[in-house]
Parts: structure tokens; C-alpha cells; sequence
């Protein structure tokens, strides 16, 4: 299990590195491959946070506002479910996509 959980955390850490230098569908793909390993050892701290990190991405570099809020909410949902503090965040990042999306 700590192998999966690595290779999840790498993944989303590479496509942090990807995001940052534009390359923006394989920061896509990799924050995808980092869900589908988190999702399957049930690390749902991890998969808020690639879910945020996508739906960022996608408000920011795709302008692809109604997918990046499904991330983001996805990603609220569970921080609020866990009671963490992370969700003050997460709600802050929302409102600034859904003023982007207002135009």
C-alpha cells in the first residue's frame, strides 16, 4: 500500500510540474492516474486535494468552468466530510472560478 500511495503522491506532484510549465494536458492525465490510485487505497485526503488542484487547472488554463467546479466540489464534498480545514480553502477557490465563469 505505502508503493500505490507514492506513486499516487509522484503522479500528483508531476503534474504539478507539468501544470507550472504549461503543459497542460499531461498535468490533466497525471492528476487522473493520481485519482484512479488514491481512489483505490481510499486516501480521500489525497484525492481532495488532486481534485482541487485539477479543478484549478482547468478554470485557469481550459477555461473549462463547469468541469472545474464539478472537480472542485468533488473535492469540498470530502474535505467537508472530514471535517478538515482545507474546505475554508476549497470554498474560496469556488467563488473565485464561479466569478470567472461570470465573466
Amino acid at each position: 500500500m505505502g508503493n500505490v500511495k507514492g506513486k499516487a503522491a509522484t503522479l500528483h506532484q508531476l503534474a504539478g510540474i507539468y501544470a507550472d510549465q504549461g503543459e497542460v494536458a499531461k498535468a490533466i492525465a497525471f492528476y487522473e492516474q493520481s485519482l484512479e490510485l488514491k481512489e483505490k487505497i481510499g486516501d480521500f485526503q489525497g484525492k481532495a486535494a488532486s481534485f482541487a488542484m485539477l479543478g484549478q487547472l482547468l478554470a485557469d488554463k481550459k477555461g473549462d468552468f463547469d468541469k472545474a467546479l464539478n472537480y472542485l466540489q468533488e473535492s469540498l464534498d470530502i474535505l467537508q466530510h472530514l471535517r478538515s480545514p482545507d474546505a475554508k480553502t476549497v470554498r474560496r477557490i469556488i467563488a473565485e472560478v464561479q466569478r470567472m465563469a461570470d465573466g
